[in-house]
């Protein structure tokens, strides 16, 4: 079991999201007040191909021992820094299979969807970034680490502190694809 480490929501459109006392998760559309809320996709680039696809990144999730890794590398990073609302942890993200489900505090449920597919923002952000979140495996495999997507299944308020519980689903697994 992990623990939420920081929530965070921004309603512009913003690289970076202001930590929050809790954010509420709102079942079907994401985060209340957050520019990303929404039952169709609100990601621009995305809006922009076409604005009827279904909203598979609800709620983006980062996991803080990235953010520990990067500050090693010399590239300090903090909550909500690289657009998440959520940072976890003590669970491997990054592992998990699609369809996971994720209880985060008491009520709130929200089921991960597949990678987030790093921006050219995060190197506008800290330049150098991009290359520490974006790199290939020894096969040439391209390795996505800026966090995962999900969506929420279960409303309810998440707060740092909280609990996160890992509900893995049947077998056979699907390997995290970018969404």
């Amino acid at each position: 079991m992990g623990t939420v480490a920081a929530v965070s929501r921004s309603g512009e459109y913003t690289f970076t999201k202001p930590n929050q006392d809790a954010i509420t998760l709102v079942a079907g559309l994401g985060v209340a007040g957050d520019a990303h809320q929404g039952v169709t996709v609100k990601h621009r680039s995305r809006v922009a191909r076409d604005p009827s696809q279904p909203n598979l990144r609800q709620v983006h999730l980062v996991h803080a021992e990235l953010h520990d890794e990067l500050g090693a590398k010399g590239f300090p990073v903090d909550a909500g820094q690289l657009g998440e609302n959520v940072t976890t942890r003590g669970v491997d993200l990054l592992g998990l299979p699609t369809g996971t489900r994720l209880r985060l505090g008491e009520h709130a449920v929200v089921e991960v969807t597949g990678l987030r597919n790093p921006c050219p923002q995060i190197e506008a952000f800290r330049a150098g970034l991009l290359k520490e979140v974006v790199g290939r495996d020894e096969d040439g495999n391209v390795v996505r680490r800026a966090g995962i997507m999900s969506v929420v299944l279960v409303g309810g308020e998440v707060r740092p502190g909280d609990g996160i519980h890992v509900e893995l689903p049947d077998g056979p697994h699907t390997p995290l694809r970018p969404v």
